[in-house]
């Protein structure tokens, strides 16, 4: 992590169909989200990762794909990276290319 890096509080809304992970930090009251649509018990689809101007350089994004990964791999379902956010870090992380879908 660099210095311009903060950990963020991040927590998951999900409903039968849709559903966010939010990520806030202490200090901001603007929230980032990456939000999925569920496509099935086995998949999820990445469609939009937003991150306001207040929070960008602090590796929020991508706090916010290893979160979705993490619980991929936990609640065994994989991830559709319609979002070109989350697709450039999944080439960027082949390690992650067991649980995404292409």
């Amino acid at each position: 992590m660099t210095q311009t890096e903060k950990t963020a509080d991040i927590s998951l809304e999900q409903s039968a169909t849709k559903g966010r992970y939010v990520a806030r930090l202490e200090g901001i009251e603007e929230v980032a989200e990456l939000t999925f649509s569920v496509a099935g018990d086995q998949l999820f689809i990445a469609d939009h990762t937003g991150v306001p101007d207040s929070m960008r350089g602090m590796g929020i994004g991508k706090q916010l794909v290893d979160r979705i990964v993490a619980d991929a791999r936990e609640k065994n379902f994989k991830i559709v990276p319609l979002c070109p956010f989350v697709d450039a870090q999944r080439k960027k992380h082949p390690e992650w290319s067991d649980v995404f879908q292409r």
